[in-house]
């Protein structure tokens, strides 16, 4: 029979490679992607979802401890490690077996194995067990996303010193746990394991933590952690880690000189890198440069007919930008002549306790950028909704342009911070102004609200503060 060629094939089935399949599907074009684990990568699997469901279950526990302040007598409350680990293992498969329904409702051809660019228009796939084949598609797009980049030096044995995949299903809970970054991996995972018992110490080379976001907010958010019992630790260089028996001893380099840490885990989380190697690559002349695929604003790579997108093209490593960029490449290839995608308009999400969102520039950089700016601000703790529910940590500031009065950038600590930002998301894609925002009616009583007194604290017309 005469080998099947596709319109387009995707090299990778995690939320950049499924998303983009399914557009080109809806697109009516004949569609295959192949996956060498699971359909739904890392993000589904290992990542977005997995650690969400167990910071929701350290929540849960923390709630039901703090019963009493409530009226409600719940005794003898304790943690059950392994089913929390369970629960969140069968999210993940749940959630990976809906992406096998998308790709047979959308009719895609799944096809399982490791894939290898041998062309343009052909990728060789191996899979242990069963005879190698090759696939042939008239567009070839690269989505094989990234993993957990090492430190030079530290040796991981994935028992004592492990990587993001191993942290959520660990066999037992640490008594003890050093985590080596204070990036959204790192904070997310001294949040869980904090909230469930476990003590944590962070270790930050950078001067704050969450380095990227608004100094402000990381700095509220600091302290925050550390009042709930977090050891941070910013500032500070790790010079090794060596696994014991029963342990890890971590040496650590600071201003004030070199000390040894031990706990029963260490938690490497200073970031990722593109997984570029063995895909052909090279002989095929696709440029790369600094561990990914460089591409242009349609996500086409120097090859004509190769694409890339997701993590595998570099920073801003989320799942988000991942699924935008594969809709804009596929409707590319279709003739759609789609916008480009605005990367100011990303919204960056860290799901400790409390949340940290933000989306634009930070306010330093918008005056290192030349802007003159309105800065408004509005804490939780007179906001209604928050002080009924508990829940009255944290703040929303946003930053304007003082001439035009656009939104440039906004930054929410606190409960629902991750749910909040999509209405500044918005704001800001279409080019909304404070007195756009505060003159919206916001609903009463919602967290919502700080949003809108943020905006009118920058005018000075705040109502309740």
């Amino acid at each position: 029979m005469a080998q099947t060629t596709y319109d387009v094939v995707v090299l990778g089935g995690g939320p950049g490679g499924y998303t983009t399949a399914i557009r080109a599907a809806q697109l009516g074009l004949r569609t295959a992607i192949i996956e060498r684990d699971r359909l739904g990568g890392v993000c589904l699997n290992w990542g977005c979802i997995p650690t969400k469901a167990l910071l929701r279950n350290a929540e849960v526990y923390q709630l039901v401890k703090s019963a009493a302040d409530w009226g409600i007598i719940a005794e003898n409350v304790r943690l059950d490690f392994p089913k929390v680990i369970k629960r969140s293992r069968g999210i993940a498969d749940r959630i990976s077996k809906g992406v096998e329904y998308l790709m047979k409702k959308n009719k895609i051809d799944t096809i399982g194995g490791i894939g290898r660019l041998l062309s343009a228009d052909t990728i060789e796939v191996r899979s242990e067990g069963k005879e190698t084949t090759t696939v042939k598609g008239r567009h070839l797009i690269i989505a094989t996303g990234a993993r957990p980049r090492p430190i030079p030096g530290v040796a991981l044995d994935k028992k004592r010193i492990i990587t993001s995949t191993e942290a959520m299903a660990l066999p037992e809970q640490p008594g003890s746990i050093i985590i080596i970054g204070a990036g959204a991996i790192g904070i997310e995972f001294a949040s869980f394991y904090n909230m469930i018992g476990t003590k944590v110490t962070v270790v930050e080379m950078m001067p704050t933590i969450l380095p990227i976001e608004d100094k402000e907010l990381t700095k509220a958010l600091e302290s925050s952690l550390k009042r709930q019992g977090i050891r941070i630790l910013t500032e500070s260089r790790v010079e090794s880690a060596v696994a014991g028996n029963d342990n890890v001893t971590v040496t650590v380099q600071s201003g004030s000189g070199t000390q040894e840490l031990t706990a029963d885990v260490t938690l490497v989380a200073i970031g990722v890198q593109g997984n570029i190697e063995n895909l052909g690559l090279e002989s095929l002349g696709v440029k790369t440069e600094r561990g990914h695929i460089v591409v242009d604003k349609r996500y086409c790579s120097s090859v004509p007919g190769v694409y890339g997108v997701g993590d595998v093209i570099g920073p801003p490593w989320l799942a988000h930008v991942a699924s935008a960029e594969g809709v804009i490449c596929v409707d590319g290839i279709a003739g759609k002549n789609p916008e480009p995608l605005d990367y100011s308009t990303i919204p960056g999400c860290t799901y400790c306790h409390p949340q940290l969102a933000s989306v634009g520039f930070t306010e330093e950089v918008a005056v290192a950028e030349g802007y003159e700016v309105k800065v408004g601000r509005f804490p939780f703790r007179p906001l209604g909704k928050a002080v009924a529910v508990s829940e009255t940590e944290g703040m929303v500031k946003l930053v304007f342009d003082a001439k035009y009065g656009e939104l440039l950038g906004a930054h929410i600590l606190g409960s629902e911070a991750t749910e909040l930002i999509a209405e500044l998301v918005l704001a800001k894609k279409l080019e909304a102004t404070g007195p756009d925002i505060f003159h919206t009616i916001h609903a009463h009583p919602t967290f919502g609200e700080a949003v809108m007194e943020a905006a009118a604290a920058a005018y000075g017309e705040a109502i309740n503060i």
